[in-house]
């Protein structure tokens, strides 16, 4: 007994120091390994909470990161956060937010860093502004056909990202241009066609990578067929799956090619396919049967908001939509605002996961292929910085190379509608001597500036509801020329009333162009694609004849 007793206790002396050893040791995000081998052994070493943890990413309201996002990260280790435009006015401070951020990431479990994801899309949707560049445009690329155009604008969009610290963007949009009374993608599209937007959604996703920035294509399967937001209500669209494989889901089938990190599914219903009413991003048919098993995609997939009325209705409540969401294939669930620490929508989860198993497995799958996409972007040499330097904000946003190429972009996208009429000599090129008395009439600020760089001595105004189209219509009255900014509804009424004054009416439709289709009877008429000065600067030329209008219309 006396040889055993000493024996004994040298084991457990050297079980203590093994066990002592792994807890001084535990495996971390920076362990070396393959990403797919690393995040299995993180997945596995994880509690429940800590795999649920990390399929949810959140957004916040304020300038200032609140006390209850900032304890979602350090009391729940949290996936990602997403960044809106109410966070963005101070880039400085921006920069600053995503650094506390992160730091309280990295200080808890297994120092997994955040996913930060916003939606800079270029043109009309720029989350995150401040001093980050204004640009043409996805439409506007379309318009140039130029898949380098593509490349260069994920590049240099990348590129201010990652310099604010932000590691994932929420395009390409993939949406084609199918509906045109669409007033919530319109020029977020590439166009009509298919085939060239997964050419250029490809593209532009290559550039994004080139930067560091995590790509996300969507909203899958494809929102451009609706006018109908799913914000508010659930969109249904009338299309049969045959339909759908050859429309909408061609550049998805594209980019799963290509090898797409991350998509986002979207709140839409198609009534005619498998899924009937239940919104694709519910729908397991969609999401696992088509997505993974038929079309092969093998990165994660995250939820558009989904305290979207779109998703919340059918479902009932957000924490049934949430639970749905991931047994239908999401790895990740968005929310654009931060719920409180126990609310349904956490704790249901995790009462799920306790009790049944099945779905306590698809969360760990979730957290796995979260764990994955992130050990493969956020290591190495070109991984987006955790905590940016504000002193690079201030240098290098907007980016100047960016802002030479865009300004490129912009005049080889630039396209000329109507010329003149069938009969009458064409009114495009128009010299600023030959144009006359030049009135000015817009909403834009950039427009007037480069309006008047084009015709030096016109004049301006700008029209508006309180001010009537009477009071326009006077204006025009002295002017030889009117050059007119389109860009909505609102602005085609106001043109309207222009076309019995037999005056030299010349378009510069902004934005979406099919409202040129209505004022047939114009003089001429120039699209671009968004009002980024850059935009105006070349649409200006293209009327005043400095430069060639190659652009063409990106739709049928």
């Amino acid at each position: 007994m006396s040889l055993r007793r000493p024996r004994a206790i040298l084991v457990l002396f050297i079980l203590f120091l093994l066990v002592g050893t792994f807890s001084l040791f535990p495996l971390s995000f920076e362990d070396s390994g393959k990403p797919e081998e690393l995040a299995a052994a993180i997945t596995a070493a994880m509690s429940d909470e800590q795999a649920l943890a990390q399929t949810f990413m959140l957004g916040w309201v304020g300038a200032e990161p609140s006390p209850l996002i900032i304890d979602w990260i350090r009391r729940r280790n949290i996936g990602g956060v997403k960044i809106f435009g109410w966070n963005t006015g101070d880039t400085r401070r921006l920069a600053q937010t995503v650094g506390t951020l992160q730091e309280a990431s990295l200080a808890e479990g297994f120092n997994i860093p955040l996913l930060v994801a916003t939606d800079q899309e270029g043109g009309w949707i720029r989350h995150v502004k401040g001093s980050t560049s204004e640009t043409p445009g996805n439409m506007a690329i379309g318009a140039s056909g130029y898949p380098r155009d593509a490349y260069l604008s994920g590049y240099y969009i990348g590129r201010e990202l990652a310099v604010l610290g932000i590691n994932m963007n929420f395009a390409p949009t993939v949406d084609l241009f199918i509906n045109r009374e669409s007033t919530l993608i319109g020029p977020r599209a590439f166009g009509s066609d298919p085939v060239k937007t997964g050419i250029l959604g490809a593209a532009f996703m290559k550039g994004q990578q080139a930067a560091g920035i995590i790509p996300t294509a969507k909203h899958y399967p494809g929102h451009g067929a609706t006018d109908l937001d799913s914000h508010g209500v659930l969109p249904k669209i009338e299309a049969s799956f045959e339909v759908l494989w050859e429309r909408e889901l061609v550049p998805y089938r594209m980019l799963a090619r290509e090898g797409l990190p991350a998509l986002m599914s979207g709140h839409l219903a198609f009534p005619n396919t498998e899924a009937a009413l239940a919104p694709a991003s519910l729908s397991a048919w969609f999401l696992r049967d088509l997505l993974r098993d038929k079309i092969g995609y093998r990165g994660i997939v995250i939820t558009d908001d989904l305290m979207m009325n779109g998703a919340t209705t059918w479902a009932g409540s957000l924490s049934r939509a949430a639970k749905q969401a991931l047994l239908a294939g999401n790895d990740i669930i968005m929310l654009s605002k931060t719920p409180s620490l126990y609310d349904p929508v956490w704790t249901s989860l995790l009462d799920s996961m306790r009790e049944d198993a099945g779905f306590r497995e698809r969360v760990r799958d979730a957290a796995r292929r979260v764990l994955e996409v992130k050990l493969l972007y956020l290591r190495g040499d070109k991984k987006v910085p955790f905590v940016p330097s504000p002193e690079r904000v201030e240098a290098e946003l907007p980016d100047a190379e960016g802002a030479a190429f865009f300004l490129g972009l912009a005049a080889r996208s630039v396209t000329v509608v109507k010329s003149g009429g069938a009969q009458a000599a064409p009114v495009i090129p128009l010299k600023a001597e030959a144009a006359g008395r030049v009135l000015l009439a817009g909403q834009y600020t950039d427009f007037f500036r480069a309006g008047r760089a084009a015709y030096p001595g016109a004049s301006s105004y700008w029209y508006s509801q309180s001010r009537g189209a009477a009071e326009l219509v006077s204006y025009a009255r002295g002017a030889d020329t009117i050059v007119f900014c389109l860009s909505d509804a609102a602005g085609l009424r106001f043109l309207k009333d222009l076309e019995g004054l037999r005056k030299r009416v010349i378009v510069l439709s902004v934005l979406s162009p099919v409202y040129l289709e209505s004022v047939s009877w114009v003089n001429g008429a120039v699209a671009v694609y968004s009002y980024a000065p850059e935009s105006f600067i070349a649409g200006f030329s293209a009327i005043a004849g400095t430069i060639p209008a190659g652009g063409r219309l990106p739709y049928d």
